[in-house]
């Protein structure tokens, strides 16, 4: 006898149907977006002084504290309360009801200025480094020392190793001595007196009788040049900048075995300063 089996079949199961996406509401046209909230991390009171900070510049002739807390959209009881906090840290000062900005706004304003000028002179030094093929330096005489400021070399052109305190020893190299020959024989004996002449090789000038001698030679713009005076294997030449009571240089370094090449690249770097002599003018402080 056959069996048959009676049991339901089992439905097969039914695909999974995707939910229906319900579509973003829509602005209407015109409204405004709400504003994102500021980060956490931010200061609302810093932000705001500097927003005063920066009505009050755009007021050469001074601003009183109403028309500031127009200008930047704070209510004036808030205003008065950072104008008086940026009146005592110096950044703003009061005169006659008008506020102005104060001394210590104007040497934040003039750090800036000083950056600027010194960027222009490293891309000016980088820009005679390749094309005279030689590391080029800054350096100035100020307040009795000489501060090498900028230094431009490259992979190509390495500058030369201070292996020595450069401030302690311009007698030994040409941008030391060629600040020196723009001074006075008070201020050369005032600065030899604090950093003695010393041997640093074999080539140094042996005292500072000779160190003098050789400086009361040097015609007015002449390059100074040394040769393996300060490092052995290495020559130097640099030309003298002088603007008003400012003694200032620029000076090249070359292997000892390019020596022929020192001279010449010392004239032709003379000739690019002369050249752009006006815009450095306004960057020999930095």
């Amino acid at each position: 006898m056959t069996t048959v089996d009676t049991a339901p079949a089992k439905t097969p199961a039914l695909p999974a149907q995707p939910r229906p996406r319900t579509p973003p509401a829509r602005r209407p046209s015109g409204m405004a977006v709400p504003p994102q909230p500021a980060p956490t991390t931010l200061i609302g009171s810093v932000q705001r002084a500097m927003r005063l900070l920066e009505t009050v510049a755009a007021h050469p002739y001074g601003a009183p504290a109403k028309q500031l807390a127009r200008a930047t959209g704070l209510a004036l009881p808030t205003t008065y309360h950072l104008l008086r906090t940026l009146v005592h840290e110096g950044y703003l000062r009061r005169d006659k009801g008008l506020f102005f900005l104060g001394d210590a706004a104007e040497r934040l304003s003039s750090s800036g200025a000083r950056e600027k000028r010194r960027g222009r002179v490293a891309d000016t030094l980088a820009h005679w480094r390749d094309s005279i093929g030689a590391p080029m330096y800054y350096a100035m005489y100020r307040d009795g020392e000489i501060e090498v400021l900028c230094v431009a070399d490259s992979r190509e052109s390495p500058a030369a190793e201070e292996w020595a305190d450069f401030r302690e020893t311009g007698h030994a190299h040409a941008i030391g001595q060629c600040l020196l020959s723009q001074l006075d024989e008070n201020a050369r004996r005032e600065y030899l007196a604090r950093y003695p002449v010393q041997a640093l090789t074999p080539y140094t000038v042996r005292d500072s009788d000779a160190l003098l001698r050789r400086l009361a030679r040097v015609r007015r713009m002449e390059p100074v040049t040394e040769r393996q005076e300060y490092a052995l294997g290495t020559v130097c030449a640099a030309v003298p900048i002088t603007v008003g009571t400012t003694a200032a240089t620029m000076a090249i370094s070359l292997p000892a075995h390019q020596a022929d090449r020192l001279l010449p690249a010392a004239q032709r770097l003379q000739t690019e300063i002369g050249r752009h002599l006006g815009s450095l003018t306004l960057s020999i402080s930095i």
